[in-house]
């Protein structure tokens, strides 16, 4: 890729390691090429998956030295040639892009790049992409569940977790979530769910149970499943589903409790999406945008150089929505 002679800053992963591995650096200002579009970055948002990207904790990660960040938000710059899907002064939020938006300009491919409506911030533009197509594809594309369905969000006070809630209440599911702080559980409850318990308290489990009517839930999104998933099992009814979202390592569990309900267990990645599932996600994405019930909350907006704050922030007990960068 062509780069011209003008600085822009950006952060650097040079080694894999702890958040303090990112720097803020000057790099040459990037061109786009063909097909790709160079956007001025308003707004980072900050996932767990860039963690784990910066950490090596996947087994891969972006050559070396890279760029963090896959959601962004900002104005077009300027288009590379054959670009017809947006122009120069445009407002967009990124699904992805080549050279990562924890950075003044990213460059991204035009099927990277989607409209951002005038009543959405640039903050709340960068809070779109990962949580809301992760909770999307774990709903809709894994499971197919029918109105009336019965769903826990286990730790909906996050990012997928706001947006899962937000998706289904949307859908016609009855909705509850569990959160470790009382602001959290009074978060979701405000985005849509019905009932709320904190899931430190052991009787939580026998409380979700109960909302249910003693049949157990018919979909619950595990955002810990090394934690809880054994326990996910006992609270799930017969043909019901854990989707498994987030994990930080092993976890034992009794295949019996599957067979005895005829359950299942089902892991996502969002990388996984084909096109034709992502062309769908963007497209009720719009129309949730314009129908109001997709509201991003975020939790805290933090300048650019603070990248490793913010990685450090994402792991701490009580998510409140997003942390968004800015440069």
């Amino acid at each position: 890729m062509p780069y011209r002679k003008l600085a822009v800053k950006a952060i650097i992963v040079r080694r894999l390691g702890q958040p303090e591995v990112m720097t803020l650096e000057e790099l040459p200002d990037p061109v786009p090429g063909e097909g790709e579009v160079l956007v001025r970055i308003h707004a980072a948002g900050v996932n767990p998956v860039d963690t784990y990207l910066r950490g090596g904790q996947f087994g891969y990660s972006p050559e070396l030295p890279f760029t963090p960040g896959i959601d962004g938000a900002g104005v077009v710059e300027q288009t590379g040639p054959k670009v017809t899907k947006v122009k120069a002064g445009d407002r967009v939020y990124l699904a992805g892009s080549r050279t990562g938006t924890y950075a003044e300009l990213a460059v991204a491919s035009e099927s990277q790049v989607y409209p951002l409506p005038p009543s959405i911030s640039f903050a709340e533009g960068a809070c779109l992409y990962v949580p809301y197509g992760t909770a999307y594809r774990a709903l809709f594309v894994l499971v197919s569940p029918k109105p009336g369905e019965t769903l826990l969000v286990h730790g909906g006070s996050g990012g997928v977790g706001l947006a899962a809630i937000q998706w289904a209440s949307a859908f016609g599911l009855r909705v509850a979530a569990t959160a470790s702080t009382e602001e959290g559980r009074s978060l979701v409850l405000r985005n849509g769910a019905q009932a709320a318990w904190d899931h430190t308290d052991p009787s939580h489990w026998e409380k979700a149970v109960e909302w249910t009517g003693g049949v157990g839930f018919g979909i619950v999104l595990e955002m810990l499943a090394n934690v809880n998933l054994a326990r996910d099992l006992d609270i799930i009814r017969t043909g019901g589903r854990v989707i498994v979202v987030g994990c930080r390592g092993e976890s034992c569990i009794d295949p019996r409790k599957l067979m005895a309900k005829d359950g299942g267990i089902l892991g996502l990645s969002l990388a996984n999406a084909s096109p034709q599932e992502l062309e769908g996600f963007h497209l009720a994405l719009e129309a949730g945008l314009s129908r109001g019930f997709v509201r991003p909350h975020i939790r805290a907006i933090l300048p650019l150089s603070q990248a490793p704050k913010a990685h450090r922030m994402i792991w701490e007990p009580g998510a409140l929505g997003k942390i968004v960068l800015v440069p």
